[in-house]
């Protein structure tokens, strides 16, 4: 059985139309949420700016933020230190035996 949820989310004055899961439509709303409350604040500051305008700012700003978490999150260099460490030990203890 779909526990699916139809719902319409605004986001810069447009009304979208979505099939969901039931679990998702906190975080989807909240989403929505958080958008439109950036776009308002480009809004105000560039009152001569238009909504897509201001949306695409919205987006370029949420992208870099993204981006920075995910370049916090990579560990490849933290593996990398740990294989070149396991190394290490690995001649370490084939010498001594």
């Amino acid at each position: 059985m779909e526990d699916k949820l139809s719902i319409n989310i605004n986001i810069a004055d447009r009304r979208y139309p979505l099939r969901i899961d039931r679990n998702d439509e906190e975080k989807i709303r909240k989403a929505a949420k958080i958008i439109n409350d950036k776009v308002l604040q480009y809004k105000q500051r560039y009152a001569n700016k238009d909504s897509q305008d201001c949306l695409s700012m919205a987006t370029l700003q949420f992208v870099i933020q993204m981006l920075d978490v995910e370049k916090r999150n990579d560990i490849s260099p933290l593996v990398e230190e740990l294989e070149e460490l396991n190394d290490f030990l690995a001649e370490y203890l084939e010498k001594e035996s």
